[in-house]
């Protein structure tokens, strides 16, 4: 079945395994606020379901995501606790059944942040990985500013979180965030291969495992969500951010010498 409001998002679940798809390729794969809700509430759905057992992300062997659309973003910015991100934010980290993602091509902001909260990721070898939120007059978000660290160490983070330099599918290897890396054209088809291994699985001893696995950073993640979202929402309407979005929108090259 797909959405019916919304074919940037595709959820389509068969034998046990609900695949969403961000389908938006014509604009590398942007997330709206509309679709953040489509995302947030595919998740809450498998998790209610007790058919499903694991959830594959997955988006277009050439673009994973572009991250946020900059101007939905703009118009419908995240300024309050339930808003469609916020949302999508805190059911991708708690959610207690397998989460399978596949990755090609550039996955950018919360295209990267969210394989932090996935347990098996699987890359093409065109993948390539950014967070560049200082480079907005932003902050990390998803947790990231705790995770990062947590995987990479301080300085390989820095150069992720800080510079907001991109690292390719090799990179993402080394330091844990992914599995393997396939040619594009086989890496959906390898997450839901080891999907259906997960499905086969007994769902009690997944969750079980999973969540032992998560519980001593639980608390932790979640907190330092609420914090880099409130932290983002300040930030939104300070100098810096301004004058990056509206760079980004006139395409020129941003002056934070004043900020």
């Amino acid at each position: 079945m797909t959405t019916p409001d919304n074919q940037d998002i595709l959820i389509h679940t068969e034998a046990a395994v609900t695949t969403i798809t961000i389908n938006r390729v014509d604009k590398k794969n942007s997330i709206t606020s509309v679709m953040y809700a489509a995302l947030a509430d595919a998740l809450d759905s498998a998790s209610r379901d007790a058919a499903v057992r694991v959830v594959v992300i997955q988006g277009h062997e050439t673009i994973f995501s572009a991250g946020n659309d900059i101007r939905d973003f703009l118009d419908v910015p995240p300024d309050h606790a339930d808003a469609p991100v916020f949302r999508f934010m805190r059911g991708i980290s708690t959610f207690a059944k397998p989460i399978v993602a596949s990755v090609c091509g550039p996955a950018v902001g919360i295209g990267t942040t969210l394989l932090l909260h996935c347990d098996l990721v699987y890359a093409g070898d065109n993948a390539a990985f950014s967070m560049p939120f200082v480079n907005l007059g932003i902050c990390p978000e998803a947790g990231s500013s705790l995770l990062v660290p947590q995987l990479m160490g301080h300085q390989r983070a820095a150069e992720a979180l800080l510079l907001g330099e991109p690292f390719m599918a090799e990179t993402a290897l080394e330091v844990g965030l992914i599995n393997r890396i396939v040619p594009p054209s086989e890496a959906n088809a390898l997450a839901q291969r080891q999907a259906q291994k997960l499905a086969a699985k007994p769902l009690s001893s997944l969750i079980e495992t999973k969540r032992l696995m998560k519980k001593g950073n639980a608390a932790v993640v979640a907190e330092r969500i609420e914090e880099e979202g409130a932290s983002f929402g300040r930030m939104l309407s300070e100098p810096a951010a301004r004058e990056a979005f509206s760079a980004f929108m006139e395409k020129r090259k941003p002056d934070f010498s004043q900020v």
